[in-house]
């Protein structure tokens, strides 16, 4: 099942870019963005990892943690990490488990098998998913003042604190 609005976000262990296992539900208390993405290197996966790495500041602030995931290695995660100057951990779903738990499996992306689709979620202290953005087209963006407003509006929530 999907990671769907409301839900229980499912929980994961990943290495990171630093061959780190990073836990999500080790995260509880802070909110966290997702930010699935097809492939390291590419155009639009660069710019919206560079674009995450400029609004840190705001993020940071909200005391958000931020991963950005893909089926890449680690140790094309970390190529692409130390080339863009990413200020956050980006974490390799090889196996493709996390991708099928968040239901952002690209089955076929102009025939490659397998990908993440663009996506972004936003779990709040709790671990519960309160943003869920879902590209079907990878040339696409997600809508980062979204992102930030639901990052501010899980800040804030009442409901939302751990």
């Amino acid at each position: 099942m999907a990671a769907e609005l409301g839900s229980k976000a499912p929980d994961f262990t990943l290495t990171n870019h630093e061959r780190q296992a990073v836990t999500l539900s080790g995260e509880r208390g802070h909110p966290v963005v997702l930010a699935f993405f097809p492939a390291a290197f590419s155009s639009v996966c660069t710019k919206e990892l560079c674009t995450f790495r400029d609004s840190l500041a705001r993020l940071n602030h909200a005391d958000a943690r931020v991963y950005g995931i893909s089926v890449d290695t680690f140790f094309t995660l970390k190529a692409f990490h130390d080339q863009q100057q990413l200020t956050f951990p980006l974490l390799s779903d090889f196996n493709k488990q996390v991708i099928r738990d968040y239901g952002v499996f690209n089955e076929d992306m102009i025939g490659l098998k397998g990908l993440a689709k663009r996506a972004v979620f936003v779990i709040d202290r709790k671990g519960v998913v309160r943003y869920r953005e879902v590209l079907e087209d990878a040339r696409h963006e997600p809508d980062y003042d979204r992102v930030l407003s639901a990052v501010a509006t899980v800040v804030e929530s009442p409901k939302s604190k751990a």
